[in-house]
């Protein structure tokens, strides 16, 4: 048991709801972007990526808070999203002027790599509709007041513009008001940070968010970047990670936040871009729990694998309120999830529950 303190499914409309910024993703399979002829589409967002997983793996009652501009775009993404699954009520639709000088969709292409080419991601998302999100501009307490169980969201939607994160802000402060747990993941991407500061300027943003966190995520990168905690041993390819040093970096980050009742952190080397060790270690209340390690661990799309740690790491919070069991769930739906074309889960329960219980790649006939 952790000390959190979660809310009954009873008495809450929803398990969980997603705050972030969903684009559509150009995916041209096994060849490049940069002489692509046809590119296959799909949906993603980090903290979307989240719920979806929630939804559609585990089962669960989850919502997005976000925008799209109302144009042929932003419905395709609609229709995407409406096959996931996740409560769309609350999204706002923003008027389109016809070629995307106020607000339009953001474009995220992705290449997923291959042997010694890693993968690559072009973003598309300048003056998104998701971007111009300002405080105010949802009305927090009477969608917590309406019964939430969990409330995610991260640093690629704080790092989106001057306003998402006040945004978030005050989202967190109004979920905390209405007994509502706060996950967020660092999620350092340091394209969104270029031109606006860096990682100063994500250390001065997430440093600000970070009191008002009870279960914080991420990996190395990210608490080095966003919070300032280093790792040491660890080198620039992550070809060897020392689980000790991770810990202490826990440690450190718990000491300096005592918010924290949950951190949790994935652990990948990197061999090659499809073949990675996986694993994952979670803190909790003072204790470490560490997931089976997943040696030379064959990838097909890398891109959404922390997302659905999050997911598995949530769903087993909720479930179960465990943290042992939370970073084997987490640990075993992010593998699963690199198995598979796209951001989001394919996965199923059943074959989260039969890895995270120690099950292989036996044929199911």
């Amino acid at each position: 048991m952790t000390s959190l303190k979660i809310r009954p499914a009873s008495e809450c409309a929803f398990d969980e709801i997603s705050l972030g910024e969903v684009m559509l993703r150009l995916d041209p399979g096994e060849g490049r972007i940069r002489t692509a002829r046809t590119f296959r589409v799909w949906e993603g967002g980090g903290e979307y990526n989240v719920a979806r997983g929630l939804r559609r793996c585990f089962g669960l009652r989850t919502a997005l808070v976000s925008a799209f501009a109302d144009n042929e775009v932003g419905r395709l993404l609609e229709d995407l999203l409406l096959q996931g699954g996740v409560d769309l009520s609350m999204v706002k639709w923003m008027p389109y002027d016809g070629i995307g000088r106020t607000v339009r969709n953001g474009l995220n292409f992705t290449e997923r790599g291959f042997g010694v080419r890693g993968a690559v991601g072009v973003s598309d998302r300048g003056h998104t509709a998701a971007a111009a999100l300002k405080p105010g501009d949802f009305d927090w307490d009477s969608i917590f007041a309406r019964g939430v169980r969990w409330f995610h969201t991260g640093g690629i939607f704080a790092a989106l513009s001057a306003t998402t994160a006040g945004v978030i802000e005050e989202a967190m402060q109004a979920a905390r008001r209405h007994g509502t747990i706060v996950s967020y993941d660092l999620n350092y991407r340091a394209s969104l940070w270029k031109g606006i500061g860096g990682a100063e300027q994500a250390r001065k943003v997430n440093r600000a968010l970070a009191p008002l966190v009870d279960v914080m995520i991420g990996n190395e990168e990210d608490f080095t970047q966003c919070l300032g905690f280093e790792v040491e041993g660890v080198d620039a390819n992550l070809t060897r990670l020392d689980v000790t040093s991770f810990k202490r970096m826990i440690e450190r980050a718990t000491a300096a936040y005592p918010n924290f009742k949950v951190v949790a952190t994935t652990l990948r080397s990197v061999r090659t871009a499809t073949r990675n060790d996986w694993g994952a270690i979670c803190w909790a209340d003072g204790a470490f729990h560490e997931s089976e390690r997943y040696e030379d661990l064959e990838i097909l799309d890398r891109v959404g694998g922390g997302d659905s740690f999050a997911s598995g790491l949530i769903y087993g919070l909720l479930r179960f309120n465990d943290p042992r069991k939370a970073v084997l769930y987490g640990c075993a739906h992010g593998a699963l999830a690199m198995t598979t074309p796209g951001d989001t889960s394919m996965a199923s329960l059943a074959e989260v529950e039969r890895l995270a219980a120690g099950g292989g790649a036996r044929v199911v006939r």
